[in-house]
């Protein structure tokens, strides 16, 4: 039985289905769509990379189907600019599939002799319109990855596209100590945000357990709002204010993953204490 398959979605966009994972990729509006608002737009890439004056790196945690890089790309091309991506993921799969799919799923058409070299030699460089683009693919077990010394020698990004499947389905991809590593090897001189799909109180205490600041992030077609996490206050339009801990204090599934096995429960005492200490609580106000 092949691994993946196409699906149609609700909107007639083709996207991507894990068979294993029983997962779709970009479930909700499609990938090129689900990527321009939740990465592209939201954080205003083209300026960002045009006017950054040196590579700008973005590291795409979830390689899949490479549509929210290319959407990057396709978006960024007409200002002149330097990007750097470092893709990661435990399979190289779904690239494949996207590649030999192109005409389907439309976003890799304009791209299948880069993504085909991307697959074989795990590198590739090269130029769309006015931006130049070096593009690296690290495969295997991304908590491991991150865990090694060798994440030490990553380049410092400057925005991360985290795309992984869900807690439910793959735990080890949204634990504290992953968050906690990734905000430990970003520099602090160098502000970088990451959006995310996901709205989960667990995943907004998680990540601010971590060290992020985290506000609310886009709507994404019939989803009201996402998450976004930024080592940098600046980098966020909708900062969580004191109003959301009430919520967070009184979810039954708040208290962050700290292993590989997912389950639901309100937050402890210790990360309650931890939580409303945090420097966002103290510096972005209550609403009204």
């Amino acid at each position: 039985m092949f691994e993946y398959e196409l699906v149609k979605l609700v909107n007639g966009v083709w996207s991507v289905r894990s068979r294993a994972e029983g997962e779709t990729f970009h479930p909700v509006v499609g990938p090129v769509a689900e990527a321009r608002e939740l990465y592209v737009a939201q954080l205003d890439l083209p300026r960002r990379i045009a006017e950054a004056g040196r590579e700008f790196v973005v590291w795409d945690i979830g390689l899949g189907a490479a549509a929210n890089v290319l959407t990057v790309i396709e978006a960024a091309q007409e200002r002149a600019g330097d990007l750097r991506v470092l893709s990661f993921d435990q399979t190289l799969a779904p690239l494949e599939f996207a590649v030999r799919h192109g005409d389907e799923l439309e976003y890799p058409k304009r791209f299948v002799s880069q993504l085909s070299e991307l697959a074989e030699k795990r590198r590739v460089s090269f130029s769309r319109g006015k931006l130049s683009v070096s593009w690296e693919v690290v495969v295997g077990d991304f908590p491991t990855l991150l865990a090694s010394d060798a994440s030490k020698s990553w380049p410092k990004a400057d925005t991360i596209l985290f795309d992984a499947f869900s807690p439910a389905k793959n735990p080890a991809m949204w634990t504290l100590p992953l968050f906690t590593r990734i905000f430990g090897l970003l520099d602090p001189a160098r502000p970088c945000a990451m959006p995310t799909y996901s709205r989960s109180t667990m995943l907004r205490v998680t990540l601010l357990l971590a060290g992020f600041f985290v506000g609310t992030g886009r709507a994404i077609g019939e989803k009201d709002q996402t998450t976004i996490a930024a080592n940098s206050l600046s980098l966020i339009e909708a900062p969580l204010t004191r109003d959301w801990l009430k919520r967070a204090r009184n979810s039954t599934c708040a208290e962050p993953l700290r292993e590989a096995v997912y389950r639901r429960e309100p937050i402890s005492a210790e990360s309650w204490e931890r939580l409303v200490e945090h420097p966002q609580f103290r510096d972005v106000p209550s609403k009204g």
